[in-house]
């Protein structure tokens, strides 16, 4: 399991840094200490749940939340690819707007 919790933080940081290799080169310096720090422990291990499932949720994170963005003179170009979670932004479209909720109004604030 925790194979391939690693194999899946690795393709994570090669997705969200590709193109940037001195930052996909720290992210995997940082990823092979991290699980080298704990590659003592026994499977048994209490700890080694919880460390996988972090290690996945980062993968998770990396791979659908991080967008490089590269300076093209005075505005940034961003790399989005095919796994960067895009939302349909309703909730900044409420920003200011008064509506009702469980029979309450309410006002969001932007």
């Amino acid at each position: 399991m925790s194979l391939q919790a690693y194999r899946h933080l690795m393709r994570a940081a090669r997705i969200a840094f590709e193109g940037d290799s001195r930052v996909l080169n720290a992210a995997r310096e940082s990823i092979r200490n991290g699980f080298r720090e704990n590659a003592s422990l026994p499977p048994s291990d209490p700890a080694v749940a919880p460390a996988i499932q972090k290690a996945e949720e980062l993968a998770s994170f990396l791979k659908s939340n991080v967008v490089q963005g590269k300076r093209e003179g005075d505005t940034y170009k961003l790399r989005i690819h095919e796994h960067t979670e895009r939302g349909d932004n309703d909730s900044i479209k409420l920003a200011g707007k008064t509506i009702k909720i469980d029979g309450s109004t309410k006002c969001c604030s932007a």
